[in-house]
């Protein structure tokens, strides 16, 4: 973290198909090796296979199925004395959609399947379900914050 400025948030461009410029943070975190054609494509791939799955506004689901993953509280360690005690803190906006972007694509990648695209499709799907191995994540993160709660006054 820089001692002097801060640093400024540059705008994101929208993606060419939803117009969106979450599909578009969203492409590029799920990007291996600077492949973002192939990004492009499974991501584009997943959403034609929601709305045949679903019958709804793809980018609708994926909106709903991120919102539902993103966290609201999450633990950091922190030292008193001997002990380290895990602190519950609140997450700003822009962290909350990191981690349930990650949560959403690392649960894809771990899933057995065929193809990302399918994987990908079924995960959000199953998000926009509040099931699936991202929203698991995001309710144990709860868990631990509210098991942790007698601790939040160390908050830094």
């Amino acid at each position: 973290m820089g001692r002097k400025n801060k640093s400024i948030d540059r705008p994101i461009a929208p993606d060419s198909k939803y117009h969106s410029p979450v599909v578009s943070k969203f492409v590029a975190r799920m990007m291996l090796d600077g492949k973002k054609a192939t990004s492009m494509r499974i991501i584009y791939d997943a959403m034609d296979k929601i709305k045949e799955k679903t019958e709804k506004e793809p980018l609708e689901v994926f909106l709903k199925a991120l919102d539902n993953v993103k966290p609201m509280v999450e633990v950091k360690s922190r030292r008193v004395g001997g002990a380290t005690y895990q602190v519950p803190i609140e997450i700003r906006e822009s962290r909350r959609e990191a981690l349930g972007m990650r949560w959403i694509i690392n649960a894809a990648r771990a899933r057995s399947g065929h193809e990302m695209a399918e994987r990908l499709a079924a995960e959000l799907v199953d998000a926009f379900n509040t099931t699936g191995t991202a929203y698991k994540k995001k309710e144990d993160t709860h868990k631990m914050a509210d098991a942790n709660k007698a601790f939040a006054h160390y908050r830094w």
